[in-house]
């Protein structure tokens, strides 16, 4: 099909179609009326045979073909909307961006609490949004923009995303302050496989390693309890005498709200390197590139290669 055939805007109504997936969000958005919405949709069905879109009662339901140009045109346009703004610049203390980040449950006792501060102090009109790194559309949603950045040990995100290691940690036992495990000589391999184990799921991460780890040792554990997050381990442990592997920069977070203490393994687990990754459309955005920076300043530990590379 010939480009020069196609008006432009309606490419921008098909984006925002796309994101949002109903008519009256999109007219708010770009400032139009729904019936110009409506119109610039009949013409894209008319250009490109086919309907694009069918109505549902969860909103417009894009056809095969539309997820197909979806990509495709959001690179597109964001690659007009970078060169237009080659210029601009990103001042944080004056910008009012919504950044939306996807993260563990793990990774948000980690780092959000240090991430919010920090932009208390130099981003106070910047906000953040986060969703969870285990949805399904994870990929997608970092391809059409969805998603500025993804933070944690994601073996999930291949081809067309940058990385950088923030930190390298390794794993360790933890328990609460009075468990008999907790004082004295170091975690044996005979009074940790006797313990009872809280097993962590956290489906959608890397940190199932350790189970995998510690059973090709052939060792057997007894677990009293399985979850599929981090978000309760605190209170569990507290309240009762069972413990659990996790990574160490959790533990740090939760010794002391919840009154725990934490071991070094019996057995040799490999460490876990923590990265943040992006989608490429948005690797020269000045305002991703500030958060990027951010990130790396309070969280990369020197201790891994911190340079910016695509996987």
């Amino acid at each position: 099909m010939d480009i020069s055939k196609i008006d432009l805007n309606l490419l921008v109504v098909l984006h925002h179609l796309l994101l949002k997936k109903r008519v009256s969000t999109v007219a708010e958005v770009l400032g139009m009326s729904q019936p110009a919405v409506s119109s610039a949709l009949g013409r894209l069905r008319s250009t490109l045979g086919d309907d694009l879109f069918l109505r549902t009662q969860g909103g417009m339901e894009p056809t095969p073909y539309a997820l197909q140009l979806a990509e495709p045109v959001a690179l597109a346009l964001d690659g007009l909307q970078q060169a237009l703004n080659v210029r601009a610049a990103f001042d944080p203390a004056l910008s009012t961006r919504s950044f939306t980040l996807a993260m563990t449950d793990v990774g948000e006792m980690y780092f959000l609490p240090v991430l919010v501060d920090a932009l208390t102090r130099s981003a106070p009109g910047v906000t953040l949004q986060v969703v969870s790194v285990t949805q399904a559309s994870l990929k997608e949603d970092m391809a059409t923009g969805r998603i500025d950045l993804a933070m944690g040990l994601l073996p999930q995100l291949q081809a067309g995303f940058f990385q950088q290691a923030l930190f390298r940690q390794k794993y360790i036992c933890l328990m609460r302050r009075g468990h008999p495990l907790a004082a004295g000589n170091p975690l044996t391999l005979s009074s940790f496989t006797q313990a009872e184990h809280v097993r962590i799921l956290a489906a959608g991460t890397g940190h199932g390693r350790v189970d995998v780890a510690l059973e090709n040792q052939k060792l057997r554990r007894h677990f009293r309890l399985t979850v599929p997050h981090y978000v309760a381990l605190g209170d569990v442990l507290s309240h009762s005498d069972l413990i659990a592997t996790v990574p160490e920069r959790f533990a740090d977070r939760t010794l002391g709200p919840f009154g725990l203490s934490k071991r070094e393994l019996p057995i040799p687990v490999a460490e876990s390197a923590i990265h943040q990754f992006w989608h490429s459309r948005l690797h020269r955005d000045p305002g991703h590139q500030w958060l990027r920076q951010l990130t790396w300043g309070l969280f990369g530990d020197g201790q891994v290669p911190g340079e910016e590379k695509p996987i």
